[in-house]
């Protein structure tokens, strides 16, 4: 119980207790992490305030993944909770997803106490430097130094993520400051979130040059995501959509006016030499959707970013506005419908032509899986979580498929990192439990990456999580055998995978399974997966089933040259 004690008629509480007061006038429900001597002040709060639910995570990699999808499932910050040292470096590979993905997560971290900082006393738990490992992979990182700094230190880690260019944020609490004893201070408001707002000369030179176009597209990528109001303006113009991956569900992608992400497949990339000019807001323009940055896009090509030094990279623009998607865009409608400006009216007939044709081919290349995505989009509705881990299925379908409607719907991991979908999935349904939003939780992830996290299969039956797990069980690792196929001349090396029994593993658990061997059986497999509250796992048997029509065979390369197998004399040398 709080001590009051103090004449101050406000009661003095530990620093962890204004760290938990803290986060929960920041609107945060759910926080992740795994609990440790040097966290445990503000675990305790957490616990004694009984505002904000804790998921106990069965490893800080999981607990990273977790946050980072609550955030980008409920467009708010995401919470992580660590210990120092071992703990703190185990969280890295998740903090450079959030990172890569713009993904607003404050990342707290505990640390030893202050006397012992820095020394090179091998205290237990002590990382050396391990505030510059935190700069490295973090957005940015802080060391909270004093009781008084604690609270200033938290507001301006929380502004910055949460501040465009989003990303994650660390910070370290030493343990003594956080066991310290403090009046609650009056002010727990977060310190606000300022917009870039672009410049009226740059809006009207846009404006007038987008004018002049009769065929124009607008690129969607997850800086975008909550622009979608001022896109309806656009799209009302007779703009067409194209998303990233990232930039999904802004426009619902059952529009007429969207490609969805069929953002480099051959019809449309064809299609974009119809074009007469393209608008890029909020994305990187990544090699993978770019083919290697080689995507023919529209000319002339227009960018949006409240990153100014985006200027330039990855493709050169014919123009660029620093500032704010949604007020650029908004910005934009204004000047254009204030023109009367519409555009062609063919240009969605033949948009859709090019969505249509991709549609068709990427359907023709799934083979028999082809059912199993068309019966999981009719069942799933339009209020789901998609959530996919790195794996074949995903970078054959599921980056386009299912359609997804909200801007929020869709988590993948960015990073190209395998293993992270299952907990980011747990992560998507804790929020949506949270939230009330209603939205069940799909996950995508194939057998291999799934064992990286596997632990977290107990967080997910312990958080009772309404979240069904597709799991594509080839017994490999898929992509990589069609890599060594492609070009290692079929020599295949360290891709074979012990993987567990499935339906025994899930028993243990109390986990619901079961195994489709036939395509046959699917339908009422997933009625009863999709029926029930809690969380499934739905194990697809890709032996026994078979394999897809089209292989994928990772990234597109630029010219595909096989690897020479080693003369056995040289290999020979070589041991």
């Amino acid at each position: 119980m709080p001590d009051t004690t103090h004449s101050s008629t406000r009661p003095r509480v530990t620093v962890g207790a204004v760290v938990a007061a803290f986060l929960e006038q920041c609107g945060v429900k759910a926080a992740f992490g795994v609990i440790s001597i040097h966290n445990m002040p503000i675990l305790d709060a957490f616990a004694q305030r009984g505002r904000t639910r804790f998921v106990m995570a069965r490893g800080e990699a999981g607990a990273g993944n977790m946050a980072d999808a609550y955030a980008r499932s409920t467009s708010s910050l995401g919470v992580c909770i660590t210990s120092t040292g071992p703990a703190a470096g185990n969280i890295a590979g998740s903090i450079v997803e959030a990172r890569i993905a713009g993904a607003p997560v404050l990342h707290i971290t505990g640390q030893i106490e202050t006397p012992y900082l820095d020394k090179d006393l091998s205290y237990i738990h002590e990382a050396p430097d391990q505030l510059n490992m935190l700069h490295a992979i973090s957005k940015a990182a802080f060391r909270v130094r004093s009781v008084e700094t604690a609270l200033s230190t938290l507001k301006k880690a929380v502004q910055l993520a949460m501040t465009a260019p989003t990303g994650p944020v660390s910070v370290e609490i030493p343990i003594d400051i956080q066991q310290a004893v403090v009046e609650m201070p009056q002010d727990l408001a977060p310190l606000p979130v300022v917009l870039p707002v672009p410049s009226e000369d740059a809006l009207d030179r846009l404006a007038g040059c987008l004018a002049e176009a009769r065929r124009p597209m607008l690129w969607l990528g997850g800086g975008a995501r909550h622009a979608g109001a001022a896109v309806q303006r656009l799209k009302a113009l007779g703009f067409g959509i194209v998303s990233t991956v990232q930039g999904r569900g802004i426009v619902p992608e059952d529009d007429p006016a969207s490609l969805g992400a069929y953002n480099i497949h051959k019809p449309v990339e064809a299609f974009y030499q119809g074009c007469d000019a393209m608008l890029a807001v909020g994305t990187r323009l990544r090699s993978n959707e770019t083919l290697k940055y080689e995507l023919k896009l529209p000319r002339p090509l227009y960018r949006v970013d409240a990153d100014a030094a985006q200027q330039g990279r990855c493709y050169a623009d014919d123009g660029f506005v620093c500032g704010d998607a949604a007020l650029v865009l908004a910005g934009l409608a204004d000047r254009l419908e204030r023109r009367g400006y519409k555009a062609d009216p063919q240009l969605l007939g033949d948009l859709r032509q090019a969505h249509d044709a991709a549609v068709r081919a990427l359907h023709d290349g799934l083979g028999p899986y082809t059912t199993l995505v068309q019966q999981l989009q009719q069942m799933a509705g339009r209020r789901f979580n998609w959530v996919r881990d790195v794996t074949v299925s995903n970078s054959t379908w599921g980056n386009r498929e299912l359609r997804v409607f909200e801007p929020d719907a869709g988590v993948h991991a960015t990073g190209g990192g395998i293993g992270q979908g299952m907990p980011m999935a747990i992560g998507a349904a804790v929020g949506a439990q949270v939230t009330g939003s209603g939205r069940k939780t799909l996950c995508l992830a194939g057998d291999g990456g799934f064992i990286l996290n596997l632990g977290e299969l107990a967080t997910l039956v312990q958080e009772q999580c309404d979240c069904l797990i597709v799991l594509m069980n080839d017994q490999g690792y898929g992509v990589i055998k069609n890599i060594q196929d492609a070009q290692y001349g079929g020599r295949r090396a360290y891709v074979e995978l012990h993987t567990p029994d499935y339906a025994q593993l899930c028993a243990s658990l109390a986990l619901p399974h079961a195994r489709i061997s036939s395509l046959a059986d699917l339908p009422g497999r997933l009625d009863e997966a999709l029926g029930r509250k809690g969380p499934f796992m739905l194990e697809i048997d890709m032996l026994s089933i078979g394999s897809f029509k089209t292989t994928f065979a990772g990234p597109p390369v630029n010219q595909l040259n096989q690897i020479p197998a080693l003369d056995p004399a040289e290999a020979s040398s070589a041991a």
